[in-house]
């Protein structure tokens, strides 16, 4: 291959993550309410295979050639029963890791002026509720840390030319988890809600 041929190939590419799994897409959604800025979040449907009964934001796997944003606002139009008119997207958040999957958030503002008469799709929601902006600023996660050190006994060590002793890097894993609410918000999507958080207030610290 010649040299220019591959410039071409590389000119104008756009870097993304080596190899991901699954991509999936989610709607971080802010409402009005009478006290101030909410975040909203769903229930799972008890019914469901996938994380049964845990808190998540609206969102879900991309489908074929479309976008993450695409994807964002469709699952989110599917699962709270909402229109394209209800949604102001703000802008995407920092994607994050799932494993080797890859999930990208989108700030939006949902307008609805009766969220518990959200016409919810009750195979995947179970229900909705909504937290203060305010209380999840004077509220942060408690962080917990888990230290994963692998050793694949099946690897080929001496091809490499390492011993089976070889200190393989650890992974962190960590999971926030904040305390005090209805329902337990943990994980992926306190990791989203948290980053959400620490953006804003930053903004505020530089403003």
């Amino acid at each position: 291959m010649e040299f220019e041929a591959i410039r071409r190939r590389f000119q104008g590419r756009r870097a993304a993550i080596q190899a991901p799994g699954s991509e999936f897409a989610v709607l971080v959604p802010l409402v009005k309410r009478p006290d101030g800025l909410h975040l909203l979040y769903e229930v799972r449907s008890g019914a469901l295979h996938h994380q049964p009964g845990e808190v998540c934001f609206p969102g879900g796997r991309l489908e074929g050639s479309e976008t993450p944003l695409a994807c964002a606002v469709r699952e989110t139009r599917e699962e709270l029963g909402v229109t394209d008119e209800q949604i102001d997207i703000v802008g995407p958040l920092d994607f994050t890791l799932r494993g080797t999957s890859v999930v990208y958030p989108f700030l939006a503002r949902l307008q609805a002026a009766d969220l518990q008469g959200l016409p919810v799709n009750p195979d995947e929601v179970a229900q909705v509720f909504t937290v203060p902006l305010a209380w999840l600023r004077e509220n942060p996660p408690e962080i917990y840390r888990h230290v994963y050190r692998p050793h694949p006994d099946d690897f080929p060590y001496a091809d490499v030319g390492v011993p089976d002793t070889y200190p393989w890097a650890k992974l962190v894993l960590e999971v926030p988890i904040y305390h005090g609410l209805p329902y337990p918000l943990w994980g992926m999507t306190a990791r989203i809600t948290k980053h959400l958080i620490d953006l804003i207030c930053e903004e505020e610290r530089n403003g």
